[in-house]
């Protein structure tokens, strides 16, 4: 037998379901405008570990936004809805993404896409169509310039290019470098040359003896034979971790003994799985180190450990701060109207207005142009595969 509820307790019952959705609401009001972020990652394609690292770092974001009901914004709670589009690690796929987050999901504010690649092409779309974009990983210069509407969460190759050049002099003492890199994407190739110019303006013309290109990740045999020619004392590889566990063991087995130096694009954790002890003892620059972490940075290590079972790398931690950037760049606006271009409008104004953000990556505080001005941390690839944190360098 079926028993009917009096209406009165059915209402009852429905209104008190909406209000606790909006958990310690205080003013009683639950949000009539829901909130809807965007997040355009690699979740499949030749780097799908940059894709899951950030989907399990927003996702964990959600998780707390959800447990506190929304997002409170002057009294009322606004719920927020996270929608995760694939990318596929493809610059042109990246730009339709942007382009259906903006006019079919009606994204408030894209989180991605992580690789400059990707971020160059997607940031034109999201400054053309007013939507704010913040980029959590993505290094290259052009991801930001001259558009308002795009930001990042990570430092700059222009920064990232000579503080890798200094920390080799000053640790090793070298000489005579190798640069090997692809020139056919846009991280790898502007970082090589921002290398090479900082290196040579302390070494001299020339003190880059090899400088070699590849666009087969598979064989990269003769680049390595022309780096053993040229005497480099050291190989500077600002590729991504797929491409740096095969590059690296077959420069082992044709012999290459010195050392490689990398770049953030290293700092997957499956980087140390496809390399194995060939990596061990290297060095590469980053944004974030999770070996010794303290306060709100061992925090978020431990939970994202707990809940998917590996450390998090720099994609993840980048990704929680971006996260929490946007967060605060809505709740500074003071209200969400429901007008979806007002609503952009405000959230990219508070955004480029956020000063001494504490992110677990460091302290931000955004220029002009939309970058961070924040630290870079160097690690090391310990004997436990671990990435250990090693010295910081800022600006």
């Amino acid at each position: 037998m079926v028993r009917v509820l009096p209406r009165l307790v059915i209402a009852v019952f429905t209104i008190a379901l909406l209000c606790s959705a909006c958990g310690d609401d205080t003013s009683g009001k639950c949000g009539n405008s829901p909130i809807v972020l965007g997040v355009n990652a690699p979740l499949t394609g030749d780097v799908p570990q940059i894709g899951e690292s950030t989907k399990f770092a927003a996702e964990l974001w959600l998780s707390d936004i959800k447990a506190a009901g929304g997002i409170e914004v002057d009294g009322v709670c606004h719920p927020v809805n996270v929608i995760f589009r694939d990318n596929h690690d493809d610059p042109a796929s990246a730009v339709d993404v942007t382009s259906t987050l903006i006019a079919t999901e009606h994204a408030l504010v894209i989180v991605g896409p992580q690789a400059s690649q990707q971020a160059v092409p997607a940031g034109e779309v999201a400054n053309a169509d007013h939507t704010p974009m913040i980029s959590p990983w993505s290094t290259n210069p052009n991801t930001t310039l001259n558009r308002p509407w795009v930001f990042r969460a990570s430092f700059l190759d222009s920064f990232q290019g000579p503080l890798i050049a200094k920390f080799v002099d000053r640790q090793f003492g070298f000489t005579r470098a190798a640069v090997l890199y692809d020139p056919n994407s846009d991280y790898p190739r502007d970082l090589a040359q921002f290398f090479r110019d900082s290196w040579e303006e302390s070494h001299g013309p020339g003190s880059v003896v090899a400088y070699e290109t590849f666009s087969d990740d598979t064989d990269v045999s003769s680049q390595i034979k022309d780096i053993i020619a040229s005497g480099a004392e050291f190989v500077f590889l600002p590729q991504y971790y797929n491409q740096v566990a095969t590059i690296i063991k077959q420069a082992h087995a044709l012999g290459l003994k010195v050392p490689f130096v990398g770049s953030d694009t290293w700092g997957s954790a499956a980087l140390t799985d496809l390399c194995g002890p060939d990596c061990t003892g290297l060095f590469f620059s980053t944004h974030f180190a999770a070996l010794g972490a303290t306060g709100a940075t061992k925090v978020f290590v431990d939970r994202y450990e707990a809940a998917y079972g590996y450390v998090p790398d720099d994609v993840a931690a980048l990704t929680w701060d971006s996260m929490n950037i946007v967060k605060q760049a809505i709740q500074d606006c003071g209200v969400i109207t429901g007008d979806i271009a007002a609503d952009r409008t405000c959230v990219r104004n508070s955004m480029a207005s956020i000063h001494n953000f504490h992110g677990i990556t460091g302290d931000i505080t955004f220029t002009e142009e939309g970058d961070p001005i924040k630290c870079g941390v160097i690690v090391r690839i310990n004997e436990a595969g671990q990435f250990e944190f090693y010295e910081s360098v800022c600006p």
